[in-house]
């Protein structure tokens, strides 16, 4: 199944892409794997006719915006995001009307539809820099509240307005099931992705992306880590590092979604060329705006 994969991708000048989280199998036949900012900002640059996103729905969304004139292909097009649509009708207007010079600041993780009503998108490993970087003092950051919260105390200096929203997966897991895989593994360091509730960040060694987390586990002198995020990132960390120890909470943090990624749906999806991303042109060119100012920001 990977030799045919490859034979179609030289056919067809397809490129494969995969985030962190998609099944190890699927990462091991991409092109590029990684976070979310760091497939946007490949996608864009890639002369590839044919894309094929191993992710969820806001992913190929955003490869499609950025690159209209291309085929963008989702091997299963019902692979979404539950955070993505957290947004309550009318609120952005609602904040819009409280808060003069008011900035919609859009987490990648969110509907074209919403993209095209904000004002930047940010990624977890660009949103600081970014919300720094903006002009406006009042900042509505959606849809994720964690994240909002996490970038509102490196960025006092601003006046954070957090939305209700968050990533299930990363919400599940608590500041208990950190404090028993504590006490299993005394001498590991946690780690542990921004979309996490406080409690969690409080008891973190280290808070950072999920590319960001890989960077410091590949560069750290400590050799055992608690790693609280999406377990597909543990291919990469074993990748780089064979030699230590990645344990996670119980039970695992997995996204079913992002599983949906099969070989078997890459496959099919390269044959047939189905399952195609497609964006009415008045939305793409709106969302375009917010996730080219992050492209450029986020630099």
């Amino acid at each position: 199944m990977k030799n045919k994969i490859e034979q179609l991708k030289k056919e067809k000048n397809a490129v494969i892409m995969a985030h962190y989280y998609a099944p190890c199998e699927v990462q091991e036949v991409a092109d590029y794997i990684g976070d979310s900012f760091y497939l946007a900002k490949i996608a864009k640059q890639s002369d590839a006719e044919i894309i094929v996103f191993c992710g969820v729905q806001f992913m190929g969304e955003s490869a499609k915006t950025l690159n209209p004139h291309k085929k963008v292909l989702m091997p299963d097009p019902t692979a979404d995001c539950a955070m993505a649509h957290m947004v309550k009708n009318g609120i952005i207007d609602e904040m819009k009307s409280k808060y003069d010079d008011l900035a919609v600041v859009c987490y990648i993780n969110s509907t074209a539809e919403l993209k095209a009503v904000s004002d930047v998108c940010v990624t977890s490993s660009n949103a600081v820099k970014i919300v720094k970087a903006l002009p406006n003092k009042n900042i509505f950051f959606i849809p994720d509240r964690n994240l909002g919260r996490f970038v509102a105390q490196q960025v006092p200096e601003k006046n954070i307005i957090l939305n209700d929203g968050c990533c299930p997966i990363h919400a599940k897991i608590t500041a208990k099931q950190i404090t028993a895989e504590k006490e299993k593994h005394p001498n590991a360091k946690v780690l542990s992705h921004p979309e996490c509730e406080a409690e969690v960040l409080k008891l973190s060694d280290y808070i950072g992306s999920t590319a960001d987390i890989i960077a410091f586990a590949k560069t750290d002198e400590s050799s055992e880590y608690i790693i609280c995020t999406e377990d597909g990132v543990n291919y990469k960390l074993i990748t780089d590092n064979p030699h230590k120890r990645f344990y996670y909470p119980l039970p695992h943090p997995c996204c079913q979604d992002m599983k949906l990624n099969t070989l078997e749906s890459v496959l099919s999806v390269l044959e047939k060329e189905d399952k195609e991303i497609t964006i009415s042109e008045d939305i793409r060119l709106k969302a375009l705006i917010p996730l080219e100012r992050m492209l450029e920001l986020g630099l």
